[in-house]
């Protein structure tokens, strides 16, 4: 089975969303349906329609987060050290091209959101930044042509 890198933080998460889904969103949507089926013609009512696309949806997801929760591999960024970019690591880097500056944690695949400055493992960014050390440059590919970056600093908090 493969194990999937995360933190902490980001396992939490994935859990108390698993928990909302089995305890809150399963029944109401397990209601919603019993309703909906109160109302006669199952072949033309939009409500309960809606609603087993719903459950789908919910059971879909339910399925797909065990399967994450039990293949996570916990890692405490706090216990790692060094001076290379690794997972965990927060790093800060300059935009050559513009001269402003980013920070970034790389965290797992299924904890990412860059509005969060957390960027996946996955990202080419990131697999451009492992390894590196500070005063490093390296050049990601982008849509609108290459971007080189500068590793100002690697922190892991």
């Amino acid at each position: 089975m493969q194990k999937f890198p995360m933190t902490a933080a980001g396992l939490a998460a994935l859990e108390d969303e698993l928990r909302t889904l089995k305890a809150v969103e399963r029944p109401a949507i397990i209601r919603a349906i019993a309703e909906a089926r109160a109302h006669g013609d199952l072949s033309e009512n939009a409500e309960y329609h809606a609603a087993r696309e719903r459950q789908s949806f919910i059971e879909g997801r339910i399925a797909e987060l065990e399967e994450i929760v039990s293949a996570v591999e916990v890692i405490n960024p706090t216990s790692l050290s060094g001076d290379t970019v690794k997972f965990g690591a927060t790093i800060v880097l300059v935009d050559e091209d513009t001269e402003q500056e980013v920070c970034y944690q790389i965290v797992g695949l299924y904890e990412a959101d860059i509005k969060q400055s957390k960027l996946s493992i996955t990202s080419p960014l990131a697999k451009a930044l492992i390894s590196k050390r500070v005063g490093e440059s390296v050049a990601v590919p982008a849509p609108g042509g290459d971007r080189s970056y500068e590793i100002l600093k690697i922190s892991f908090v």
